[in-house]
């Protein structure tokens, strides 16, 4: 047998993989880490607790609200408190703040983009005075304004109607819409707007086949924040409503506490209720928000 027809010897071990430069890459073992374990564990129970006990009361019956101890089970629990918040114009107030939600998410999006595609493509001086004033918004509050809010709202004939909750509530959340929108654009790499722009690509296709489908963990980020905004707020909705029909789930809550005292299970079973949409809506887009926030800062 010639010694090109030898078999090849039998290797032990698998060498570790080389890296590009010629040295051996080092494979590291993650070791385990207690403090944070013990840290994740009491941020567990810093968040279980007052979840598990805001459930256990709305299902304690009224008489014995105040009497048992707020972490232990019910003695006879029961679901009238949730019967009674379903038949007190609950769905009236979902429905409200759906539209609210859904109105202040469409604004923000239709108006935020392509400002924050004009203040990462434009380097001219109006387009920075604008973003900066758009950043100053960050820092202001909406309790510092809301008498000339309501002044506006007045003249403008929009008093006690949804769209005095949702024009204040869009303009509030822009201020950290276009910071987030602007982050994401930012990742986008200038050689990619350069390849469009020599196949003869307007500024406007660029937007639309560019920079939306490239920014769609920003977007996302914006729109759970401006429907955060929108579901929990509730200066707007007691400043600026008046009657029933325009009230939302936050001032609906208003209906368990009364002169005399409060209805405290219907009122933590309306919370429990109204708060199971917008969770629903943060489990199937907790990455997309998570990814939009890493990239506020951009490149």
């Amino acid at each position: 047998m010639s010694h090109d027809t030898l078999p090849h010897p039998v290797k032990t071990g698998a060498a570790p993989a080389a890296r590009p430069d010629g040295r051996r890459r080092r494979h590291w073992t993650r070791r385990p880490d207690p403090l944070a374990g013990l840290g994740s564990v009491v941020w567990l129970v810093v968040v279980i607790v007052p979840v598990y006990a805001m459930i256990t009361a709305s299902l304690t019956p009224r008489d014995e609200a105040l009497g048992n101890n707020a972490l232990k089970p019910p003695a006879h629990p029961t679901l009238a408190n949730y019967s009674t918040v379903l038949h007190s114009g609950f769905f009236h107030y979902l429905w409200n703040t759906v539209l609210a939600a859904v109105a202040v998410v469409a604004i923000v999006l239709v108006l935020c983009v392509p400002l924050a595609y004009v203040a990462v493509r434009t380097r001219g001086f109006w387009s920075g005075a604008a973003f900066r004033l758009f950043l100053l918004g960050v820092a202001i509050p909406a309790q510092a304004v809301v008498v000339p809010l309501y002044l506006m709202i007045a003249k403008l004939n929009l008093y006690d109607s949804l769209l005095a909750i949702i024009l204040p509530t869009a303009a509030f959340a822009m201020p950290v819409a276009i910071l987030v929108l602007t982050g994401s654009l930012r990742d986008i790499s200038e050689e990619v707007y350069e390849a469009m722009a020599l196949d003869g690509a307007s500024p406007l296709r660029m937007l639309f086949q560019l920079v939306i489908p490239m920014s769609k963990g920003g977007i996302s980020t914006v729109g759970i924040y401006s429907a955060l905004q929108a579901w929990n707020g509730f200066l707007f909705p007691l400043i600026f409503t008046q009657s029933e029909g325009p009230r939302v789930l936050t001032l609906g809550l208003f209906n368990y506490v009364s002169q005399f005292g409060v209805d405290i299970p219907a009122l933590l079973a309306s919370v429990v209720l109204s708060g199971i949409p917008i969770f629903a809506v943060y489990l199937v887009a907790r990455r997309a928000l998570v990814g939009g926030l890493m990239g506020v800062g951009g490149k």
